[in-house]
């Protein structure tokens, strides 16, 4: 580098002396002065003129081609203090250069002294080398060759002789640290080379191995740039006027895009000294563990001299913990940079695992789960993108790493297996799965995930220690912590879409139980709200992003994620209001995300549903084309509804239901908002407010928090914006497309939360509600692509296509105005010709037209094409519904019908022949026409009442096996059998449509008898028992369910005698659990639609014996349901919401009034005997009853209804005469007083178990007991005796007490389960415990029940008995307690004020019942013979009431119950039950003074000439064989023997509920509870 100008000093050169220059020879040349006495200095151009040309000749030099000596002078002077402390940079420079070069030549031995040295270095290391951070500078070449020769040469080792040499040490570490982070800081600047980053590198590696030992200072110097990765650190770094440490999240990961120079150097020196640094690294970290230690045992030592027992020993202190956790960070790094540094320290970290430090085990946990994963200081890299709304969705054949966004810091990177390189520290770690703290569980937890997600950093995990993490993390999923459970969803939630598949999904599908997936999915049913709301939102996630996977046919993704929606949904069983909000937003914002796929705006609004076209900017070529977001959207609802198990689809189409329903009352919320117009009212003011308060209190019900719900509600309507107002409307409208329901509901979203006026959380109330009402699933835009799916069976969708546009025609068939011409279009062209049968999916499309054509007949075509289509169908459609739907249609549209009636019926008469084209299709046509245009027949009816009876039902033309069981269930119907359901539905429509109230009962009493034969006989019609077995099991539950849809009409209701209502209950306990379930499934929607009287409520009861534990438990929730919302009718009342002079108020005693016809139908019923062993089966029906009805509130009325049946004969069957002329018969009126003493004894029991009093009824209650099954003991000395009389055998009591202990105790266990324990799974895996259970009736002649009942054979009662209680039961209370309540009774009796309950005379109950239900109107036909329809989609236990239903008719029997009084009502004193002293007569009566249990005839229907078997006889041999592993439910149970006592089948009269229905309400009367709020709690499990 040429010299500087310098101005030319006047002193004369200094020339050397001869003899210096005679010792500089033959080595070096130069021969020029460098040093200069005091006042003499030499310029400094010309001293940088002599260094540059000693420097240039000292480079070219070699160490072995010259003479050491030469360099004496020359070193010397260049170690003079004027040289090394000029000021001139240029001077240092080349002063250094040179001295590099003079150390180079001269070594091994430096001509330099100790002092020299020290000096020489100082000035390298604090001038020299620092000055390489700028490489603008203009010495920089001289900077980078000291540096280049100290590396190379290695003269650098010449500061470890220095004596003290530490803080040079230092200072050299420090220098080189702080410039190559100096560097990468620099933005916009000249970048150092990276030979410098090299020759610092090498210096620094020489240093370390040749110190005996490192500075401390030093190792924290270099330990400390591994922590640059970590963004704590960086954003404590970047200068001033930043808060120190403080980086926002989302730019964490974004500061560094490449590790730091000062990192990669410490990483070089760590891994050249693996040796010496792994030392002193475990010096250092055992240093931070001790020191913590150290002030741990000191807080805890002046704890205990504080002598403070309530002040606990909190660990190390706070400025400790932040050097544990800074310590702990680092190691991180450490073993991602240079494992094996950490020999030394894994031991230490696994001992910290076991520390008793609470603080200390968390950070080794933490810190061993990173290092495992190779998660560095910077922390695990950011979650996978899991964004069910995102389209197009992922694809796993084309996915890949490279894809994904990767930052190099915190991507995990472990250079070797950690369990391999340290298998004792892993197992140890394992361990931690099971430490006694839960904080330790849960960051375990958290690691096993990281684990998993990163493959242990990349290196992989063996198969066997992979399957144990991703078991272990199954087992986290169950913990009994919660806080453990909610790491464990959330490490789940970390796993990308791939890593699901592969790695968890390895373990198991959604459905395979202990799988994590599985365990993740009963977290949706937790008992934590918070646990629940983590694990909903990661499922549906999850199948949000493979719903694309699973519609594209990857089995793969549909197996181990298909049944994700169904456990969802399923949630909804818990009936918890907290779990009904979740869903709601579930729904639309992860499994059918509102945006999906995201809609792009258009400047002009399409029309007939084509509410959007969104060009796919992601893809080429052929799907370049514009895509139809409707047509995607639709997709992935109808895959939802495909993956759905039966439960849940009945979830999904109630919640479809269920928005047609509440709209209608957010309708009357919104009218009534406006009505009140924020207070100002010019009229009616207290009536509008009344009617507001009511729908918000109805509103609030939905929601949970319903005070704070209500507020909200008011303030809404306070706030008094119309265009709020108006928006929900849009979204409710069913003329609105998806378009403009979803800028309705995103403008309100955004309107509600800028309004100053709304408060905050005001969305949080009203999202729910908004989320049940917008016409989102069922929407016209929809409507298109589930046509072309139906048509088409693209993606095998076509199936629940069919039954998704059948629920929307049934239930919003609006939606259709725009597309039924399209419909028409279709079934013109589907229509069936001779040569060419119709497609079998048109009977979905027909069912859909059918139900929009009653609805608005005037927009189906009248064109004669269509009306020649319909007429095909109705001749020769296939299958036979086709023909009922297309008679639908055209009577509901045509102009014609009187023509198209009589056409169609004699077309079909005409030359009916069995087995003709077509001909049960004709049978299904004349069907409908009997019951839509029966005057329009005319004579034609009789023809067609012929066909039915002579041609089909009276002929058998099947024949079976003899051998072959006499009663069974065939999967499929043949056509005789389904020739014979459609006669059986002609003649029931026949009737149901007669008008003529005075010769009804003559019209229908040969139908009731044929369909009553049918049920009592199971099926069999022919007098020589030749019907198939497979035909009369499906004939009897025909027959049953025909039944069931003539009471629905109150005329047709009333002529159910109460025989025929017995035989009609025994299907409850048929043999088929196909029968009697699908029996029970259509009498339970009746009944919560309110369409059946309150009678029928008396057959679930039936189900105390039922084998199938499932039906069982459906049925229990469908009981408790309802019995909740009866009750909520009487809070009702009781706040003044309901008036109580209407139905609704006086319908909330139906479940306790029934209790007095379930007694009537026991004693009526086949199984019942009188033996003690017997009578205790038929309390199992009673405890029953007791624990789904009973509660504190109403067990007193319960109590009272058992003791007036005891008053009261039966007058279904007669008593035997004097005379003896039915001395064969059976005592019905005894059996009513053994049930009543069986009823009272278990109901002492039952309150004794729960502690709970027995209240007496006020003296003036008038209880009254239906007049077709009780009638008043005429005989005043026969009624005391009567009551007197106790008929219970010996034994019953104490056996009633240990049933009432073993029934609790089953239920209290089961009420211990966690509600994340689903009820059909616990209960398919529990093992039936039914050790004595009253069996299905098997078919064996009742002849040997005698025989064992007289042999005295049989179980013994108390084989369910508790052995560690005894065998007598302690008595309660003293006898005069008892012997008073009794003798209350009789009074209440024998001389009751005014009239008895038998005296009232019919007069009183017409003016009653049209009190309770308004003026008698005539009987209206329900022209929708909907029998087909129900039995495909019917929702059985989540059945919706509508609120326009009204009122069902009341039994016109039932008399007045009174409300029971509560524990706030000012009554008499309450009267604990005690028990009661032994009877004086107490023998049992003599075969001479009671009947022998026969059956008795009845003249209508004639008895078979065979023994047959009971219903419930079957469902306990069911029952039994299940619990020894022998039969299951669902099949045909094997001939089973029959248990001794079993009293023979009798064809006595039922027992009918006592009590008036309840009302649906109309909006705003405040009674509508059962219409609006009850429909997923009675299909929901209860808790």
């Amino acid at each position: 580098m040429p010299a500087r100008a310098r101005p030319v000093s006047s002193t004369a050169t200094e020339v050397v002396p001869q003899e210096d220059i005679v010792t500089m020879m033959p080595g070096l040349q130069f021969n020029e002065a460098l040093s200069w006495r005091a006042g003499k200095a030499i310029p400094v151009a010309e001293l940088l003129r002599r260094l540059q040309a000693l420097s240039k000749e000292m480079r070219d030099m070699e160490q072995e081609e010259n003479e050491r000596q030469s360099f004496t002078r020359v070193a010397k002077e260049l170690a003079s203090p004027n040289l090394l402390t000029h000021k001139d940079k240029g001077v240092k420079a080349w002063t250094a250069a040179c001295l590099v070069d003079i150390l180079r030549l001269c070594a091994p031995d430096a001509p330099y002294t100790e002092q020299q040295l020290r000096d020489i270095f100082t000035m390298l290391i604090m001038s020299i080398l620092p000055a390489l951070s700028d490489p603008s500078n203009a010495y920089n070449v001289q900077h980078a060759y000291v540096l280049q020769s100290l590396s190379q040469v290695k003269s650098i080792v010449l500061v470890t002789d220095i004596p003290n040499s530490e803080s040079l040490i230092l200072s050299l570490f420090t220098s080189f640290f702080d410039i190559l982070s100096g560097s990468s800081r620099a933005s916009g600047e000249e970048q150092l080379p990276k030979n410098v980053e090299y020759n610092m590198t090498s210096i620094l590696v020489t240093m370390v191995d040749e110190s005996s030992s490192l500075p401390q200072e030093a190792v924290d110097t270099i330990v400390a740039q591994f922590l640059r990765t970590d963004p704590r650190v960086i954003g404590s770094s970047h200068g001033k006027g930043k808060k120190s440490g403080v980086i926002h999240e989302k730019q964490s990961t974004l500061v560094l895009k490449e590790l730091p120079p000062a990192y990669n150097m410490a990483k070089m020196i760590c891994n050249s000294c693996e040796d010496k640094m792994a030392r002193e690294i475990s010096k250092y970290f055992n240093d931070v563990i001790v020191e913590a230690s150290a002030s741990s045992h000191q807080y805890r030592r002046s704890s205990r001299d504080m002598d403070d027992t309530d002040d606990p020993a909190l660990g190390p202190t706070e400025d400790d913990l932040k050097e544990l956790y800074k310590a702990h960070r680092l190691l991180r790094e450490l073993w991602r940079a240079c494992p094996a540094v950490l020999q030394n320290v894994i031991p230490q970290l696994e001992a910290e695992l076991s520390a008793e430090n609470l603080q200390l085990r968390l950070l080794a946990t933490e810190t061993l789960g990173d290092i495992i994963a190779g998660i560095g200081a910077a922390g695990p890299p950011p979650p996978p993108t899991i964004d069910p709304a995102a389209y197009p969705q992922i694809d796993l054949t084309g996915w890949s790493e490279s894809s994904q966004t990767i930052n190099l810091l915190t991507k995990p990177r472990s250079p070797q297996s950690f369990p391999q390189a340290h298998p004792h520290a892993y197992t140890s770690f394992l361990s931690r799965r099971q430490d006694k703290s839960a904080v330790i569980r849960s960051a375990w937890t958290v690691a096993i995930g990281r684990i998993l997600t990163t493959s242990a950093g990349g290196v992989g995990l063996s198969p066997s220690d992979q399957q144990r993490l991703v078991e272990d993390l199954s087992r986290m999923l169950n913990d009994a912590d919660e806080k453990v459970r909610i790491a464990a969803i959330k490490a789940v939630a970390t796993f990308s879409f791939r890593d699901v598949i592969d790695k968890l999904g390895s373990d198991g599908s959604v459905a395979t139980a202990g799988s994590v997936l599985s365990n993740l999915a009963e977290r949706v049913k937790d008992r934590k709200h918070t646990v629940r709301v983590e694990a909903t939102w990661v499922l549906a996630r999850l199948w949000g992003v493979a719903s694309g996977e699973i519609a594209a046919g990857n089995e793969q993704a549909n197996i181990i994620l298909g049944a994700t929606p169904s456990k969802i949904l399923n949630a909804a069983y818990i009936a918890d209001l907290e779990i009904n909000v979740l869903l709601d937003h579930i729904f639309f914002e992860a499994l059918l995300p509102l945006s999906y796929p995201p809609i792009k705006s258009k400047s002009a609004k399409p029309t007939n549903g084509d509410s959007q076209r969104v060009k796919d900017s992601q893809t080429n070529g052929e799907e370049s084309k514009s895509l139809d977001p409707d047509k995607i959207r639709t997709e992935r609802l109808l895959l939802l509804a495909k993956s759905l198990d039966e439960r849940a689809s009945k979830i999904f189409f109630a919640r479809c239901a269920m928005q047609a329903q509440l709209s209608k009352y957010l309708a009357a919320y919104l009218q009534s908002c406006e009505d009140y117009n924020n207070g100002v009212m010019d009229k009616n003011e207290a009536q509008i407010k009344d009617r507001l308060s009511k729908l918000i209190n109805q509103l609030a019900k939905l929601l949970p928090d319903q005070s704070k719900v209500s507020a909200d509600l008011w303030k809404f309507a306070k706030m008094h914006d119309r265009r709020a107002y108006q928006l929900i409307r849009f979204c409710m409208a069913p003329e609105s497309d998806y378009r403009t329901v979803f800028k309705a509901l995103k403008e309100f979203t955004k309107r509600i939360e800028t309004l100053p006026a709304a408060p905050s959380g005001l969305m949080d109330t009203l999202t729910p509600l908004l989320y049940r009402t917008s016409i989102l699933i069922y929407n016209k835009s929809h409507v298109p692509a589930i046509m072309e799916f139906s048509r088409t069976d693209e993606k095998s969708l076509g199936s629940i296509a069919h039954e998704v546009m059948k629920d929307i025609s049934s239930r919003t068939p609006e939606v259709l105005k725009a597309h039924v011409s399209e419909l028409c279009r279709l079934l013109q062209e589907e229509a069936p010709s001779p040569d060419k049968p119709n497609d079998v999916s048109a009977v979905d499309d027909l069912k859909a037209c059918a139900a929009f054509a009653r609805k608005f007949p005037g927009e189906i075509p009248q064109d004669q094409e269509f009306t020649q289509a319909m007429t095909s169908f109705a001749l020769r459609g296939s299958p036979p519904e086709t023909a009922k739907h297309a008679i639908s249609i055209m009577m509901a549209a045509s102009k014609k019908k009187e023509v198209l009636a009589k056409d169609l019926a004699r077309r079909c008469i005409k030359n009916f022949k069995y087995g003709s084209p077509g001909f049960v299709s004709r049978l299904a046509a004349l069907s409908q026409l009997l019951l839509l245009a029966p005057a329009e027949l005319g004579a034609d009816s009789d023809a067609i009442i012929d066909i039915a009876t002579k041609e089909i039902l009276l002929q058998v033309r099947t024949t079976f096996d003899e051998g072959l069981e006499r009663y069974q269930w065939a999967a499929s119907i043949d056509e005789e059998c389904d020739a014979k359901c459609w006669a059986l539905k002609i003649l029931t429509n026949k009737i149901r449509s007669h008008t003529d109230a005075s010769t009804l009962q003559k019209v229908a009493e040969p139908v009731y008898t044929l369909l009553t034969t049918l049920v009592s006989n199971e099926g069999e019609l022919s007098k020589k028992n030749s019907t198939p077995p497979n035909h009369k099991s499906r004939l009897r539950l025909t027959a049953a369910r025909l039944l069931l849809k003539l009471c629905v009409s109150k005329p047709h209701e009333s002529l159910l005698t109460p025989a025929a209502f017995n035989e009609l209950a025994e299907v409850a306990q048929d043999a088929l659990f196909p029968v009697r379930s699908s029996f029970l499934q259509r009498l339970k929607k009746y009944l919560a639609q309110t369409k059946l009287p309150p009678r029928f409520y008396v057959m679930p009861f039936l189900l105390a014996f039922e084998p199938d534990e499932v039906l069982k438990a459906e049925t229990i929730t469908w009981i408790k349901s309802r019995a909740a919302f009866f009750a909520s009718l009487k809070s009702q009342q009781a706040t003044g919401t309901v008036s109580k002079t209407q139905p609704a108020s006086k319908a909330s005693t139906v479940l306790e009034s029934v209790f007095a016809r379930l007694l009537s139908l026991l004693a009526h019923h086949p199984d019942f005997g009188d033996s003690a062993e017997e009578l205790l089966d038929s309390a199992r029906y009673i405890m029953f009853y007791l624990s789904t009805v009973a509660n504190e509130d109403n067990i007193s009325l319960i109590f009272h209804i058992a003791q007036r049946v005891k008053g009261c004969r039966d007058v279904v069957s007669p008593s035997p005469s004097p005379s003896g002329d039915l001395d064969e018969s059976i005592d019905y009126s005894e059996r009513l007083y053994v049930l009543s003493d069986l009823a009272q004894q278990a109901i002492h029991s039952f309150i004794d178990a729960h502690n709970w009093s027995l209240q007496t009824l006020p003296s003036l209650t008038r209880l009254n007991l239906p007049r077709s099954l009780f009638a008043e003991i005429k005989d005043h000395e026969e009624a005391i005796t009567t009551a007197e009389k106790n008929f219970l055998p010996e034994g019953v009591k104490q056996g009633l007490e240990i049933q009432v202990r073993t029934t609790l105790r089953k239920a209290k266990s089961g009420s211990k389960k966690r509600k994340s324990e689903g009820a059909e799974d616990s209960l398919k895996a529990k093992k039936a415990k039914t050790a004595r259970s009253l069996p299905i009736r098997d078919g064996k002649a009742a002849k040997e029940r005698k025989k064992v009942r007289a042999s005295g054979k049989g179980e013994s009662w108390d084989d369910d008995a508790d052995e560690s209680e005894p065998d007598d039961a302690r008595e309660r209370g003293s006898s005069e307690v008892r012997e008073r309540r009794r003798s209350g009774r009789v009074s209440a009796v024998a001389s009751g004020p005014g009239k008895s309950y038998a005296e009232r005379d019919d007069e009183e109950d017409e003016r009653e019942l049209e009190e309770l239900n308004g003026p008698d109107e005539p009987p209206a036909t329900d022209h929708d013979d909907d029998d087909d329809h129900e039995a495909d989609d019917e929702d059985a236990d989540v059945a919706m009431s509508n609120p326009e239903d009204g009122a069902p008719h009341a039994d016109a029997d039932n008399e007045e119950l009174p409300t029971p009084p509560t524990s706030a009502s000012k009554g008499p004193s309450t009267v604990t039950p005690k028990a009661k002293p032994k009877a004086k007569a107490k023998a049992k009566p003599s075969p001479t003074s009671r009947p022998p249990l026969r059956a008795k005839p009845v003249a209508k229907p004639p008895a078979p000439s065979k023994a047959k078997p009971t219903p419930a006889s079957k469902l306990k041999a069911a029952a039994t064989a299940r619990s020894n592993g022998k039969a299951t439910a669902k099949t045909n149970p094997p001939p089973a023997q029959r248990p001794a006592g079993r009293a023979t089948r009798s064809r006595g009269a039922a027992a009918a509920v006592e009590a008036e229905p309840a009302a649906a309400g109309a909006v705003g009367s405040g009674a509508a509870e059962d219409s609006e709020l009850s429909e997923l709690s009675e299909a929901g499990e209860s808790e």
